[in-house]
């Protein structure tokens, strides 16, 4: 088919997607759900009794038909007078009688009502069948014939409508009854949800409350069922949450604060460098050219340091990864390898018993290197720094690092492992204050505990103590 110049071809819409059915609340479903439980019930049990009283509505209907007929039978002395005999004398006047005969047919009382013959009935009066009992369709009755002699039967028929009228009756009943049944289910699940739901509807306010504001306040509770307990969780997570995010907002200020004074110096340094080389401006002298470049590599390496400890203080909101087994001796060994390579003179005593836990190496492996460069740091050159790894019979062990320095003030040892914190001896030494913060996130991390004191010496003592088992 040819294009027509001019006229743009129709587009193909692709088919709008019809809205996916809005579900019901669920205070609605609650009171659905008990209004059709109890409707279930309201039907099942109608049912039931509707079904027992016409089995015994019936059965009643045949015994007393029957009693009837019997008595109808013993009471007709003069057979051949059966037609004069006044009908109330013989049953009540619900019922139709006749004489059936094999021979001449069926005869019936005067001022009564012939009743409905059939083939059952027949059979009793030639005496192939001792009785019958049916109901016949044509005129709703039910039929009773009995043998009343040779050759003849005596037929009863009396008319169901009246037990009918009462069984419409029954299940009109039943049925207003249901249906009033299921509007109070219906009235009282509204109301049990309404009442059951309020405290769902004030914790899903409170939620969007958070989600909308980032107020993280935390929520009346009131009683001590299911929701109270969901509401005391969620001001449990309220109140972490609040708690990491001051201790985010303290981290980037402790970072800011720490980061302007050495970017200060680097900024200074280079500024001074630049204009020094500029066209027509006075050189600097050689060795202030090489005191300025030796400092900005060391606050370069101090920028490093700092962004990487503050690197491994964000991790603390990482998902844990899954752990794997750990010689915690083999830790202790290559953290000792790094921290010799820089230690100067600085001479290691080392006594490790064997010992083994879950956890990341690696993560321990940095720790245990930031208490050997902390103990390196403050001991005097040709000194030595003693680091045992031994069991407390506890289920725990513990890694004790100590040094010869000056060792930590009275005041100074509850803040040691602060993030930033640096005692007035640490100012004016290298390092972020970081290092031992690290330290006691790591152990954290693995279930263990960081204290720190002093050795025998009167040098600082830093303990990690860890769980685990023998090795």
């Amino acid at each position: 088919m040819s294009a027509v110049p001019g006229v743009e071809p129709p587009r193909s819409h692709p088919p709008k997607k019809s809205d996916s059915p809005r579900r019901f609340s669920l205070r609605t479903r609650v009171m659905l759900l008990a209004a059709s439980c109890v409707g279930g019930a309201v039907a099942l049990v109608s049912l039931v009794a509707y079904l027992t009283v016409r089995g015994n509505l019936y059965q009643q209907f045949d015994d007393s038909l029957i009693e009837r007929a019997n008595a109808a039978v013993t009471s007709v002395p003069v057979q051949a007078q059966f037609r004069e005999v006044p009908a109330a004398l013989l049953v009540s006047s619900d019922i139709d009688i006749g004489l059936l005969q094999a021979g001449t047919g069926l005869t019936w009382p005067e001022r009564g009502e012939p009743p409905p013959v059939g083939d059952a009935e027949r059979a009793v009066a030639v005496g192939t069948a001792e009785s019958s009992l049916r109901t016949d369709t044509a005129t709703d009755m039910r039929v009773i014939a009995l043998p009343s002699g040779p050759g003849q039967a005596l037929v009863l028929a009396q008319s169901l409508a009246p037990m009918k009228r009462t069984l419409a009756e029954l299940s009109l009943v039943l049925f207003l009854f249901g249906g009033a049944g299921i509007v109070v289910a219906a009235a009282a699940g509204t109301a049990v949800a309404r009442a059951g739901l309020r405290p769902v509807e004030r914790l899903t306010s409170a939620t969007e409350r958070v989600a909308r504001t980032m107020d993280l306040r935390p929520i009346p509770v009131t009683g001590d069922d299911e929701l109270s307990r969901l509401t005391h969780s969620f001001n449990t997570m309220l109140a972490a949450v609040a708690d990491s995010q001051e201790r985010q907002r303290q981290l980037v200020a402790d970072a800011g604060h720490e980061l302007r004074t050495p970017l200060t110096s680097l900024r200074t340094n280079l500024e001074l460098l630049l204009a020094a080389s500029r066209d027509g401006a006075r050189p600097l002298a050689e060795l202030d050219r090489v005191e300025m470049e030796a400092d900005i590599r060391g606050q370069l390496d101090e920028l490093t340091q700092l962004i990487g400890d503050l690197v491994e203080l964000a991790r603390e909101s990482e998902p844990r990864v899954e752990n794997e087994r750990v010689d915690l001796a083999e830790v202790v060994e290559r953290a000792l390898d790094r921290a010799r390579r820089r230690a100067g003179e600085t001479e290691f005593d080392v006594t490790l018993e064997p010992w083994v836990l879950a956890g990341d190496p690696a993560v321990l492996e940095r720790a245990v290197l930031n208490l050997l460069d902390n103990a390196v740091k403050f001991s005097p050159e040709g000194s030595t720094v003693q680091v045992r790894l031994r069991a407390l019979g506890d289920g725990t062990a513990v890694i004790e690092v100590s040094d010869a320095g000056p060792g930590i003030a009275d005041e100074d040892l509850p803040k040691v492992f602060e993030r930033f914190y640096r005692s007035s001896e640490a100012r004016t030494l290298p390092g972020s204050g970081l290092g031992l913060a690290i330290v006691k996130q790591s152990t954290e991390r693995h279930g263990g505990a960081v204290y720190a004191g002093r050795s025998e010496s009167g040098g600082a003592l830093m303990t990690m103590r860890l769980p685990g088992v023998p090795g």
